[in-house]
């Protein structure tokens, strides 16, 4: 499964990464690795959000393992995880969701 997680570094260790500069990425496809899955990018954002990271991880016990243990660390605030699926699997998705929207009834509608 793809999560995307999106995040703010806190100050400190925005100090820390200013002081001795390092490539995050490598500690992140580390913690991927550790959950079985890999790391697919890695980037420095810009807005809302300081950091964008795209992994491929077996199960989203694992995912949220992964990102509570980056989160424990105090280094990164405002976390945002979300579930991304290639659009052959969203194809199927909407096939099967034709097949129930006839037989749904929407709320209020008797």
């Amino acid at each position: 499964m793809i999560f995307i997680t999106q995040g703010k570094y806190t100050g400190a260790a925005l100090a820390g990464m200013v002081a001795k500069p390092e490539d995050r990425s490598k500690a992140v496809a580390k913690l991927a690795k550790a959950v079985g899955g890999k790391l697919i990018a890695s980037y420095l954002t810009f807005g809302e959000y300081d950091f964008l990271v795209v992994m491929d991880i077996p199960d989203e016990k694992a995912a949220a393992a992964a990102v509570i243990a980056a989160a424990s660390g105090g280094g990164i605030s405002d976390i945002k995880t979300t579930v991304a699926m290639s659009m052959a699997d969203a194809k199927g998705c909407f096939a099967g969701a034709g097949d129930l929207a006839a037989s749904f009834k929407s709320a209020g509608a008797g």
